[in-house]
């Protein structure tokens, strides 16, 4: 057992850091809309499934097929760039969307929190039925009930050794990008006019209107950040994992929230710190148990930590946040 933590402890902590950085992205969209309306929106798992979907689409027709696609750095980063933009508009904008047909009416009336509840689970499942029946078909002439696979267009070549562990010229696309974009959501949030909306928003929505915030407009761009940021771990999930399907979200999405209560939800930097000790506690356990009780070992910490701190690692909510 030593023998194999020694092995490969540092490879399964670079695979956490890079599926962590995944986690925490989306679980930024779980954190913003809980932040301001109170509100899990377990519809926010499609949101990243259109946006794989989507970067499976440009790929596509870059590529002509299924078939890798040889670029210099140039063109890795450009088509990189591409489907990272493509995805995080299309998912942004499938958010408010659903914002405004399935949560706005409800809020409207003044719907109890349970039935915004049951709206998002139906919500959900529309739009997985939807893509797994129609969209994914139409896109790739398969069937969309089955796996999709993507062109490579970023080599897994070994980039650098850290000890027994291999970084990839893919990791670091990854890492590297989530953390750009995680620094640039912080900085909007907290150094903003319109972060400074969201905030008060999420701390007193009556002083906020009689401040002169318009509610409906800071939902509507909570819900475009959070689905933006869905679209970019999108982006960066084809990349790295390179396949989709109409059901991708429902796991990552569970994941993901769990990020988001694990570092405190309504905390930003709680979802990408959760984000990332969840990636890590995976990885690492399956060197103990296999790779088969991963996800077991994920919520078995998700309990643990929520048993001793109930409001999670850094439980501040958004409206006192820095972030």
């Amino acid at each position: 057992m030593l023998q194999d933590l020694q092995a490969q402890f540092l490879g399964s902590t670079i695979g956490g850091l890079v599926a962590g950085s995944i986690y925490a992205l989306i679980a930024l969209g779980y954190t913003m809309v809980y932040g301001v309306l109170r509100l899990i929106n377990f519809a926010h798992s499609e949101i990243f499934m259109i946006g794989t979907v989507t970067s499976l689409f440009v790929l596509i027709t870059i590529a002509g097929g299924t078939a890798p696609i040889t670029l210099g750095l140039f063109g890795m980063i450009a088509v990189l760039l591409l489907i990272i933009i493509a995805s995080a508009a299309v998912s942004g904008g499938a958010a408010v969307l659903l914002e405004q047909v399935a949560y706005r009416p409800l809020r409207k009336k003044g719907a109890t929190r349970l039935a915004a509840l049951i709206s998002a689970i139906g919500a959900s499942l529309f739009l997985q039925e939807l893509f797994g029946l129609e969209i994914i078909e139409w896109i790739t002439d398969k069937s969309g009930r089955v796996q999709q696979n993507a062109p490579r267009f970023i080599p897994h070549d070994p980039l650098f050794h850290i000890g027994n562990g291999v970084v990839r010229t893919d990791h670091v696309f990854v890492i590297v990008g989530a953390v750009i974009m995680m620094v640039v959501l912080d900085q909007l949030v907290s150094r903003t006019r319109i972060g400074r909306g969201i905030r008060a928003t999420a701390q007193d929505p009556e002083a906020a209107v009689l401040m002169g915030v318009s509610i409906d407009k800071i939902v509507r761009l909570t819900f475009l950040l959070g689905g933006a940021m869905a679209g970019v771990a999108a982006a960066l999930y084809i990349m790295e994992y390179e396949n989709t399907d109409y059901r991708i979200g429902f796991l990552l999405g569970i994941k993901a929230f769990t990020a988001a209560v694990l570092g405190g939800i309504g905390n930003l930097r709680g979802a990408l710190l959760g984000g990332i000790v969840l990636g890590l506690v995976e990885n690492w356990s399956s060197i103990f148990f296999g790779s088969a009780w991963k996800d077991v070992t994920a919520f078995v910490v998700l309990v643990l930590v929520l048993m001793f701190r109930p409001t999670g690692i850094l439980g501040e909510s958004l409206q006192r946040a820095r972030a």
